[in-house]
């Protein structure tokens, strides 16, 4: 009984928790605070779409490939992700929070890992380099974003022509983007959906950039 009530206090926390950020967060559009990382470095029980493995599995990474994970947070994505590409790839890990970014580099060093870089800069604010990542990943982060538009653009001209981007949405997020909202984003930066896991309370959303496209045509 003790445990179960445990459980409950837990739940009821992150019940509250998620209430009070989704009520901040529909006066301006605020990230999740480095406080919070804990949420967000745990694997959502009740929707696989939005857990590590399946997400990283999906993009069918080769060794060898470079990857952007955009809003990288605590890193949950960050090592599993450098460890499919292996020494030979690379993996630029970019968040606007120091907090957030210094748990993944804790996470990243303590899994032994030498391929991963540390970008401190807000998503359409970064130097990214043309047509140079093979894919990227925006996890739970899109609607954080105060210029959706100029983010994903920015995302569009980084990747190399063929690319891939998955966004992954879920309804538990207080910046829930549907997956109508994402398409019609995407469409306008230039993607083209490829491919689409779960339902559009949890998915994830795979958006090409066309292999004859390049950054700024």
């Amino acid at each position: 009984m003790t445990s179960l009530f445990s459980l409950f206090l837990v739940l009821l926390a992150v019940g509250l928790v998620s209430i009070i950020w989704r009520l901040a967060s529909r006066r301006q559009s605020l990230p999740c605070p480095s406080w919070l990382r804990w949420l967000v470095e745990l694997d959502n029980p009740f929707t696989q779409t939005n857990r590590a493995a399946f997400i990283v599995d999906t993009l069918e990474l080769t060794p060898g490939m470079v990857v952007l994970d955009a809003g990288c947070g605590p890193g949950r994505l960050t090592v599993p992700l450098a460890q499919r590409v292996g020494p030979d790839g690379r993996v630029v890990a970019l968040d606007i929070q120091a907090g957030m970014l210094a748990r993944a580099q804790a996470k990243v060093a303590a899994a032994g890992l030498t391929q991963v870089d540390f970008v401190a800069a807000a998503l359409g604010n970064a130097q990214l380099p043309a047509d140079h990542f093979d894919r990227a990943v925006l996890v739970t982060v899109l609607g954080e974003i105060p210029d959706r538009a100029s983010a994903l653009a920015a995302l569009f001209a980084s990747l190399k022509p063929g690319g891939v981007l998955a966004v992954v949405e879920v309804i538990f997020d207080p910046h829930f983007q549907s997956r109508q909202t994402v398409a019609q984003l995407a469409a306008s930066a230039g993607f083209q959906e490829s491919a689409f896991f779960g339902h559009r309370l949890a998915y994830v959303m795979h958006l090409t950039k066309p292999a004859a496209a390049q950054a700024g045509a």
